[in-house]
């Protein structure tokens, strides 16, 4: 009798190794089964041309008499803006800024003798949604030196002429998005295609940054400073693949 009943406690025991085993097994068949993914990623890419155009001018002016320069330099800015309308740019879209007055002779570490005591420096900022006539005018900008303005290109003042910006993102970016979301499915697809899988729902998808880069990359030439430019966007997306 007790023979028996050891026989039957240890078929009991082996039945339920072998049961907890298979479940082990199931599970684990079913984890590497969700667990199968592939990442790619989809690129749109677009060719746009600015639509704003920032152009600050920096007028300088130097004398012993105070308000000599200051009138020198008024009548930079008023031959300035004349020129610009010239130019079929609208002048009331421009601000002065930053006037900047410097004594040279009450600099403590002045040593050399100067010429002029005084130096008056002022910005005019152009803002133009005519990008390309705002172009044309810096092209033509020598016409202002042969009038006898002085202008400073201080590096706080970027590339020295203007700077050409896209606004436009927002209205593109559902499409573009839904281009680099279709591309980087044609590639999910080949993928199960080759490895004899097709694909499921979405792992996990990421929209991606989009950038604007300048139309022609070379070294020395900056998307700001130029008015063709490509917006581009990857988009990283992991689908499930099934069998």
């Amino acid at each position: 009798m007790n023979g028996n009943r050891g026989i039957l406690g240890a078929s009991l025991i082996a039945i339920g190794i072998a049961a907890a085993g298979w479940q082990v097994g199931h599970g684990f068949s079913q984890g590497r089964a969700v667990d199968r993914f592939v990442t790619v990623k989809g690129v749109s890419e677009r060719g746009v041309e600015a639509d704003l155009a920032l152009w600050p001018l920096q007028f300088v002016s130097a004398d012993n008499d105070l308000s000599r320069a200051q009138r020198r330099l008024d009548e930079s800015i008023r031959v300035t803006l004349a020129f610009l309308a010239e130019q079929g740019l609208d002048t009331t879209e421009t601000r002065l800024q930053g006037l900047r007055v410097t004594d040279v002779l009450a600099n403590p570490y002045q040593q050399q003798r100067t010429v002029n005591r005084f130096v008056v420096q002022q910005t005019l900022v152009l803002r133009s949604t005519e990008p390309r006539r705002a172009l044309a005018a810096s092209e033509r900008i020598g016409k202002l030196v042969d009038a006898g303005v002085v202008l400073s290109s201080g590096s706080e003042y970027g590339i020295g002429g203007p700077t050409f910006l896209f606004t436009g993102l927002n209205d593109i970016k559902p499409e573009m998005i839904a281009e680099a979301t279709a591309r980087g499915r044609e590639a999910a697809e080949q993928f199960a295609a080759d490895s004899r899988s097709r694909i499921a729902g979405i792992r996990r998808a990421n929209q991606g940054v989009f950038v604007i880069l300048p139309r022609d990359q070379a070294p020395g030439l900056t998307e700001q400073g130029q008015l063709e430019k490509t917006v581009r966007v990857v988009s990283t997306i992991e689908y499930f693949l099934e069998d």
